[in-house]
């Protein structure tokens, strides 16, 4: 499995010549407006750590990029680290740490496309007026509603790099698809549970990003029952509840624990509050990875590769 990933990591590598058939000036649409790109970026900046995975993944002239906190999930300047090893060897800088906007260090870089995030602790949408009045060009993604293959296909637009979206989304598919042919998956539907990370607690939608990588592996992901909807303290990709109503919004006959680790599988079936939901009593319940928060092309296949072989005879 790891020289899957090996491979397909290193295709990545290979220089390929993004389309130009569709020509430029392009008008894009994104999720603040439209964005008049007159030619094709030659230096791009993301203000999310959630979508540079993707931007690298698509060989985009990536200069700069935020970061988050260090924190296990990240090297020592704050790379996520799924992607990490990909920003260093292309020579990515930090753009400002800890997710601390910095206007100043956003206009030095003279950036020809600002890659930017809607919703999340990453959001641009406080500031953009202000950057709109500046009149740098920016374009904004909802990475909590598109999934990154769809993220892959507007950035590819956006850049140029129609012909790398399409290579590498369509060298995932396969991937996943190649991987799925040989699990022995168990019978029903999975739960994605968030489990006290950051202090909540969440069932995953079947349309999480995380949900689409197990879809794509043959699974079938399913949310909270409707009789528990009313309990939902917040709603987005996950529907997030408190700790003692946890049990009754895990309907899934397995488990998946979001950024899970075996550790986190042995606290979830210690937990006296969760004793009875079947699966758990059962002990069918897997860790997805401490790379599956967010997910790019990366971390999916992170997550194929940590999934994989627990179902594999």
């Amino acid at each position: 499995m790891r020289a899957c990933l090996t491979l397909l990591t290193c295709c990545l590598a290979l220089p390929i010549m993004a389309n130009a058939d569709g020509g430029w000036p392009r008008t894009i649409t994104h999720e603040a407006g439209e964005l008049v790109l007159e030619d094709q970026p030659r230096r791009v900046v993301s203000t999310s750590p959630s979508l540079t995975g993707t931007l690298l993944a698509l060989d985009v002239p990536l200069a700069a990029t935020a970061v988050a906190m260090r924190t296990p999930l990240a090297d020592d300047q704050g790379f996520f680290l799924q992607w990490a090893k990909a920003a260093h060897e292309k020579g990515v800088e930090v753009l400002y740490p800890n997710l601390a906007f910095d206007f100043e260090a956003l206009i030095v870089q003279d950036a020809d496309l600002v890659i930017a995030a809607k919703t999340g602790g990453d959001s641009i949408m406080p500031y953009l007026a202000e950057l709109q009045a500046m009149e740098i060009p920016v374009m904004v993604l909802d990475y909590g509603t598109s999934d990154w293959v769809e993220l892959a296909r507007q950035i590819g637009v956006a850049t140029g790099h129609e012909d790398d979206a399409a290579r590498v989304t369509q060298a995932y598919k396969a991937h996943a698809a190649d991987v799925a042919s040989g699990l022995t998956r168990p019978e029903g539907t999975v739960s994605i549970v968030s489990y006290n990370f950051a202090g909540t607690f969440g069932v995953s939608k079947p349309v999480s990003a995380q949900a689409q990588v197990l879809a794509d592996l043959g699974f079938v992901v399913t949310g909270i029952p409707e009789e528990m909807r009313a309990r939902v303290q917040e709603s987005r990709e996950y529907d997030f509840i408190s700790h003692e109503n946890l049990a009754g919004a895990i309907t899934g006959d397995t488990v998946f624990l979001l950024n899970g680790t075996p550790e986190a599988v042995q606290t979830v079936l210690a937990d006296p509050v969760l004793a009875n939901v079947p699966a758990i009593k059962a002990g069918r319940v897997y860790p997805l990875g401490p790379l599956s928060f967010r997910v790019d092309y990366y971390s999916a296949l992170d997550i194929i590769e940590t999934v994989a072989p627990y179902f594999t005879e």
